[in-house]
């Protein structure tokens, strides 16, 4: 059955583009080099901030007054100012010097990818992976693969960030075997996971977290305001929906039009003839119920872990729920021990030394991951000891702040300066404390309510996460295109996904100005206006 989407769409002069991003991109070095050179101009551009003394002045609005329009608001500078660090200076050489194995560990996914990957790959090397697709190709009608990938690559972010972890590659598999490029697959997860990252149908750990933070700002202007962590929900069940029917469109009408044509060694279409085959065999067949005997043994248990009280996945750990930050290991048991009784089942695991030979090969399989990680964080790292992230958003919300619009239109604005600065500062709870206290109780001046405020920032902090080269996940999902292309680069990554960026961001736009223009609440406790019933 053709898509629903499958309609003609002139797509020429936006194929034109995207090709010419692509090809530019992929004449730059390679990506392992192009981290390496960031790293240095980031440590040139620190040190000629110093030698110009570039200074921003954080401001903060404080009341001063009162009069029939309500409370009079002045900005008044903080003492600290932000400076940059340089990194050519002595202290700076030895920071970076020192700290050079301590980023590469403490890179965010490094640890995350290796050990989910590690129970993903026994999965897929005793064939419970291959199984697993095969059987749901012969459930889920193709014509419903893309929206399915979407919408649960946006759910996923009730995981925080296992999704990246483990959507892209089992998507790059699905459409493969369903005779379709697997860099389509890759986008459409990568889409979901990540510029879909702030929508939900169910209030996750981001929602109390960007709750405290609108909270602190709000009471700038008033004291006592609580912001309720779900004061966007109804926002976000919507967004949920659109957002999984943009990204479909998306990948129907541009990415995988782009994509019909190339050969398979450029993540096109496989031949007819080099399909793996659908059916499921008699061993295969009594692998699964072994690995669903497992399956359900393994839910039991990490239920038991998190229901029971007093349980050590029960209640709330550091920051979220206690299984919500044990996840990746849960992602590691949850793909081993029914990837081992699928293996053992099938003859493809005989003692426990083959079991330690599929973990070895699952592990040389993400050298490419190691290797690129390692540069990456260096240039992360630097970046963010130079103090230029926060300078540069500082330095532009406050010239935002300053400027006199419409209610409508300074959401569109701060949602576009967001999507930008979020080029520059990956880190959504980073960037939300500084903006925070500097946009929520100015847009409160001009009656918008501080759950507004948050709803627009949730929607440019995630619709360019897929193209920034800060967000960390971006070089992993490099590396899974780079499986099936391998002569892939950034190039051919950022091309797949820019569309989804611009399709995202309109749809989104248009949405939350309807909203607005509807007066409809964002979601429990989730007013528009400033003060509520304004």
């Amino acid at each position: 059955m053709p898509s629903v989407f499958s309609v003609d769409v002139d797509t020429s002069s936006r194929s034109f583009f995207l090709d010419f991003i692509e090809r530019v991109g992929n004449r730059l070095p390679d990506p392992i080099t192009l981290f390496a050179l960031g790293t240095l101009m980031v440590m040139i551009a620190s040190q000629l901030a110093v030698t110009l003394d570039w200074q921003v002045t954080p401001v903060q609005p404080v009341v001063v007054g009162s009069n029939d329009q309500g409370p009079i608001i002045d900005w008044q500078p903080l003492p600290d100012k932000e400076a940059a660090q340089s990194l050519f200076s002595s202290d700076g050489l030895f920071w970076a010097i020192s700290n050079l194995v301590k980023n590469f560990i403490e890179f965010p996914p490094l640890g995350v990818v290796l050990v989910g990957m590690l129970g993903i790959g026994v999965a897929e090397l005793t064939g419970l992976i291959g199984a697993l697709l095969k059987l749901f190709m012969m459930l889920v009608p193709r014509w419903l693969l893309t929206p399915s990938v979407v919408f649960i690559g946006i759910m996923s972010s009730m995981a925080l960030d296992a999704g990246y972890i483990v959507l892209p590659p089992l998507a790059a598999a699905l459409y493969q075997a369903a005779g379709r490029s697997p860099l389509a697959g890759i986008a459409a997860s990568f889409a979901g996971v990540s510029a879909g990252f702030n929508a939900n149908l169910l209030v996750t750990g981001l929602d109390p977290l960007l709750a405290g933070f609108s909270s602190e700002g709000a009471r700038v202007i008033q004291s006592d305001y609580e912001v309720a962590a779900t004061c966007n929900w109804w926002f976000m069940i919507v967004s949920t929906v659109t957002m999984t029917l943009t990204g479909w469109a998306t990948t129907a009408w541009f990415v995988e039009r782009r994509l019909a044509d190339r050969p398979a060694d450029e993540a096109g279409v496989l031949a007819a003839d080099q399909l793996s085959v659908q059916r499921l065999t008699a061993e295969e067949v009594g692998g699964l119920q072994w690995a669903l005997a497992a399956m359900v043994v393994v839910g039991a248990a990490l239920g038991c872990l998190i229901l029971i009280e007093g349980a050590p996945l029960y209640g709330i750990g550091a920051r979220f729920p206690r299984w919500v930050e044990s996840i990746v290991p849960m992602i590691f048991i949850g793909f081993f021990v029914p990837g081992l009784a699928f293996g053992i089942r099938t003859g493809n695991i005989t003692s426990d030394k083959s079991a330690s030979q599929l973990l070895n090969k699952s592990i040389a399989t993400m050298a490419p991951i190691i290797v690129l990680s390692f540069f990456a964080a260096q240039f992360i790292s630097c970046f963010r000891y130079s103090n230029l992230d926060r300078m540069l958003a500082l330095s532009g919300g406050q010239a935002l702040a300053r400027a006199e619009m419409p209610p409508i239109l300074l959401i569109l604005v701060f949602i576009l300066l967001t999507a930008v600065f979020n080029l520059f500062v990956g880190s959504m709870s980073a960037k939300y404390a500084m903006f925070a206290p500097v946009f929520v109780p100015m847009l409160m001046m001009v009656g918008i309510s501080p759950e507004l405020t948050q709803a627009a920032y949730r929607i440019g902090d995630s619709i360019t996460n897929i193209i920034t080269p800060l967000n960390a996940y971006l070089v992993i999902v490099l590396v899974f295109v780079q499986r099936y292309a391998p002569q892939a680069g950034m190039g051919t990554l950022i091309s797949a996904m820019m569309p989804y960026t611009f399709a995202f961001g309109v749809v989104w736009m248009v949405q939350i100005v309807i909203w607005m223009l509807a007066g409809w609440p964002l979601g429990v406790e989730g007013p528009l206006h400033y003060p509520p019933g304004g």
